[in-house]
């Protein structure tokens, strides 16, 4: 997913005919009208996210649905894995036409104990508590008990092993460690993993994980009284308080979410990595009111612009009553997540040899890249919008930082048979089969995601 070696320089001469370019490019050469248009809230690997279990998650559009599992549930025994729970979440939101983000948990509060069972037979200390409406149910594990530490390692290995780089899944949360798998157990801070043990969780992930991006809850840098260092590691942050606590907030050692990016060194690792997280649920009902409901200074837009986020998890906007003023704010709000790709300008020049060279330039104008390498093709289409054939033109569009624009080029055989009027296109297909392909913010890509760049004949 680290950008590079993605521009590519025009060289005036190669397009032939632009040394007369002010009597109007020759027969061969063509263009299409390239109009912005705002792309679709549902674009995949961005916006805002329901819980897949959702009674209304169809009330909003989205591309992504969040998950959480018990470890006890993937683990029956040690080295042992049952992979069916999550296959059953993935499939289903396949089916959807949607990608997953997910946390494996050992903790979650008012939730029978995660912790693998076979550990917690063979006597595994943990501490029991009532606050955080628990009242007794799930347990918070001994971290720096070898065994447990060994079985993270394994499940990490075996869960990378399986499903780094599965289409079917968007990001990933390392979770594992703290309530909700969230890296923090905040009012017993003594029960938390020590350094050790949380180097030990991001090296099997760092391991583990080359294509699937994976995203840690807290910041960190090499002087963090509470964290392992993490700001140089391959990994995301999701700040689960977003428009709450995202801001900085003018204090000391303040955990809001920007003030930890600062001090971690962290504030420009949306450019490699995502940004996700979760609207605070104090704000869930208020957030689009008039004036919003988010506290003074943590409005959404700022702390969207702000962090660069790519995906928030936010129920508020899936409950039936969001309609109006307040559902048109959702809907830009939505929108203003993470990256957005308009073509601004395209050509295409049939050359000799009956080859056909395609000159583009695309725009990022969101606020975050797209950080998967998804592979943009082109292709011939008749009048009517069937292809005909098609191309792989090794463009890589993760390197487009917004809000700056990008040149790419490449050359093509054309058909031999071909004649007539036909159409040059792009589209950027999604790797899950039945996934929404991405959509680039043109009027012409809204549909299917071919965007037309040029009309030619033959």
């Amino acid at each position: 997913m680290s950008p590079g070696g993605r521009t590519l320089t025009l060289v005036c001469a190669v397009l032939g005919w632009v040394a007369t370019a002010h009597a109007g490019p020759p027969p061969h050469a063509g263009s299409a009208p390239l109009a912005y248009a705002p792309a679709p809230v549902d674009n995949p690997l961005k916006g805002f996210v329901p819980y897949d279990t959702a009674a209304q998650r169809d009330e909003f559009p989205h591309s992504l649905e969040w998950f959480y599992l018990p470890l006890s549930a993937l683990m029956p025994a040690e080295r042992v894995f049952d992979w069916q729970p999550l296959e059953q979440r993935l499939n289903a939101i396949a089916a959807r036409r949607c990608q997953a983000v997910f946390r494996v948990y050992l903790d979650y509060p008012g939730q029978p104990p995660g912790t693998p069972r076979f550990l917690l037979a063979e006597g595994l200390e943990v501490h029991r508590y009532d606050g955080r409406k628990n009242h007794g149910r799930s347990v918070s594990p001994d971290y720096e008990d070898p065994r447990l530490r060994s079985v993270l390692r394994e499940f990490i290995a075996a869960l990378g092993a399986r499903y780094d780089g599965d289409p079917r899944i968007g990001f990933i949360t390392a979770g594992l460690l703290g309530y909700w798998g969230e890296w923090h157990t905040s009012d017993h801070k003594e029960w938390f993993a020590s350094e050790r043990v949380q180097q030990e969780v991001m090296d099997a992930y760092d391991r583990a994980f080359h294509k699937t991006a994976v995203l840690l809850r807290y910041p960190a840098g090499p002087d963090d009284a509470y964290y392992a260092d993490n700001h140089s590691r391959r990994f995301g942050y999701h700040d689960d308080s977003f428009a709450w606590a995202t801001m900085p907030s003018g204090k000391p050692n303040s955990w809001f979410f920007l003030d930890r990016m600062k001090r971690a060194g962290a504030l420009e690792k949306w450019r490699t990595e995502p940004i996700g997280g979760e609207v605070r649920p104090e704000v869930w009902n208020t957030l689009w009111d008039e004036p919003t409901g988010a506290p003074a200074g943590q409005e959404f837009l700022p702390c969207v612009n702000a962090t660069h986020a790519t995906w928030l998890m936010n129920s508020g906007v899936f409950r039936t009553g969001l309609s109006g003023e307040r559902r048109d704010r959702a809907l830009a709000g939505a929108r203003k997540l993470g990256y957005e790709l308009t073509v601004r300008s395209a050509t295409a020049v049939v050359q000799t040899g009956n080859l056909v060279r395609i000159v583009v330039r695309i725009e990022n104008t969101g606020v975050a890249p797209f950080y998967y390498r998804w592979p943009v093709f082109a292709a011939v289409l008749t009048p009517n919008g069937s292809p005909i054939a098609s191309w792989i033109t090794g463009w890589d569009l993760t390197g487009i930082l917004p809000p700056d624009a990008e040149d790419f080029s490449s050359v093509h055989a054309l058909p031999s048979d071909l004649h007539g009027e036909f159409r040059i296109a792009l589209r950027v297909p999604n790797p899950l089969p039945q996934g929404r392909p991405m959509r680039f913010a043109n009027v012409a890509s809204q549909d299917s995601g071919w965007l037309t760049i040029a009309t030619l004949r033959r």
